[in-house]
């Protein structure tokens, strides 16, 4: 059927979609010259009614020529006084532009999307709100630009968030950002579901590609998706107050109606387990678990950086002296709570009630700058190095057993490699030498020999299945009531 239909339909369909995607540039493009704030804010004119009709049509004949033949809509849309946000999953697919298309809600978008040829002119059309890499402070700005939207009484169109923040399998809900929560006004859960009898819609960060989910989605004589509008949810004062909480309750509601489970994990979590720097973790690291209580700890993303500055410099004095829990404590400056204590146990290896402080700071490195590899290990040199400047064998395997959050690892084969001289210890520069000679260090001299198979290590030279991340597969939600798991037995 693909041969068949790359041949026959497919590069029917695919013209004909960029056709319309084409044709609806130049009415984007005069509806959007010239629209300043105080006008977006107004009711549209008569003029640009008719071009928001023309362009929904224009857009349902695109998705129409993608195999979309009908769409079927559960529910009622809101109205903007009702639900200011449309909070929407599961996320998977570029797909899922499809009620955007449809209802032409504001989304959130990076601000490069804007400077894209004919798609960047049809998103500034909906009035998005820009979030901005090189800013700092983007992160601050967005959610007051939401907030202030929100808070507009219908004045704006209503935003469509994917809470989200990735594109997942379906299989269950990963943690919402609070971004759509924090305004604490009422949201319109809105659900999608794509059920096809074979997916080709799925698109994550493992699998498929964007351009070969589209050739086979493309190559489907019928795709369908049903978008489901929940009833609004109405926050509770105490959901007001906490939007984490009313994040975490209106994700229950949508799993419920999507009858799938939910899971502690986020879109940094994502990040983390497959960053693309030169030593991957593998699927049993519990360095996952390490992320997830620096978070609950209150440390944010925008000041991690900092604090690992501080927290390495102060290992560096501490030099190889171990600390008990109060101690860690107060290097944390956080009180004691099962939160600190939960942390502290997964770098107790002995089980003694003390620990390397060292480990900790490689770990929130790895966390801070998970494609960084060669940062991190530099940063681990100055910690674990000798007066010389050097470090042992057995010194590198606390590297990057830490590193990989992993219980045993053999690095005689890789420290062999980079000790050409066989004097017993390398320093930061043999080893820099060495990786920019052998950018595949890790692969060719550690996941080959003792990490296939029986530890589940996934390397970038391994296929998945299609949307498929044991990371976030349902059936490993019934793990965190687990133990934690040791980072050394």
């Amino acid at each position: 059927q693909i041969a068949f239909m790359t041949l026959t339909l497919f590069p029917i369909r695919l013209f004909f979609a960029a056709f319309m995607m084409l044709l609806a540039w130049p009415f984007a493009f005069i509806a959007s010259m010239g629209s300043d704030e105080q006008e977006l804010e107004k009711p549209l004119s008569w003029w640009r009614k008719i071009v928001d009709i023309l362009l929904k049509a224009i857009m349902r004949m695109m998705w129409l020529a993608g195999g979309f033949h009908w769409i079927n809509v559960k529910g009622r849309r809101a109205l903007p006084a009702e639900a200011a946000i449309l909070t929407v999953a599961p996320h998977s697919s570029y797909f899922d532009a499809i009620p955007v298309t449809m209802t032409f809600a504001s989304i959130v978008m990076k601000a490069e999307s804007k400077d894209i040829p004919v798609w960047g002119t049809l998103i500034k059309y909906i009035r998005p709100v820009f979030v901005s890499r090189s800013d700092q402070d983007s992160r601050r700005k967005t959610v007051e630009e939401i907030k202030r939207r929100a808070q507009s009484d219908g004045k704006w169109p209503q935003i469509m968030i994917f809470p989200e923040g990735t594109c997942t399998n379906r299989s269950c809900l990963i943690t919402f950002k609070p971004g759509a929560f924090i305004p604490g006004v009422p949201v319109q859960p809105v659900v999608l579901r794509y059920p096809n009898k074979m997916d080709t819609i799925t698109w994550t960060w493992q699998g498929p590609g964007a351009f070969e989910i589209l050739w086979l989605t493309l190559c489907q004589f019928h795709n369908s998706v049903e978008i489901e509008f929940l009833p609004v949810y109405i926050p509770s004062e105490e959901e007001r107050k906490n939007p984490v909480l009313y994040a975490n309750n209106v994700r229950r509601v949508m799993a419920e109606a999507l009858g799938v489970s939910v899971t502690d994990y986020t879109f940094e979590d994502c990040q983390l387990a497959l960053a693309e720097g030169q030593l991957r973790l593998p699927s049993d690291t519990c360095l996952l678990e390490f992320a997830k209580l620096v978070r609950s700890l209150g440390l944010k993303p925008e000041t991690l950086v900092d604090d690992l500055d501080k927290y390495a410099a102060s290992a560096m004095k501490m030099k190889k002296e171990k600390v008990d829990l109060k101690e860690f404590s107060a290097y944390l400056e956080f009180p004691v709570s099962q939160t600190l204590e939960s942390m502290f146990a997964l770098f107790d290896e002995n089980e003694d009630g003390v620990i390397d402080i060292r480990e900790f700071v490689i770990a929130l490195s790895v966390v801070c700058k998970p494609s960084k590899t060669l940062e991190t290990i530099q940063l681990a040199f100055q910690l674990y190095q000798s007066e010389g400047g050097t470090i042992t064998e057995e010194d590198l395997a606390h590297i990057l057993k830490t590193a990989m959050g992993v219980s045993q690892i053999d690095v005689t084969h890789l420290f062999r490699a980079v000790d050409e001289e066989e004097k017993g210890k390398i320093t930061y520069d043999d080893f820099y030498t060495f990786a920019e000679l052998h950018p595949h260090f890790a692969e060719d001299y550690l996941y080959a020999d003792q990490m296939g198979a029986e530890s589940g290590l996934e390397t970038s030279s391994l296929s998945a299945p299609n949307g498929i991340c044991t990371d976030f597969s349902p059936d490993n939600t019934g793990d965190r009531k687990k133990p934690l798991q040791k980072k050394l037995n």
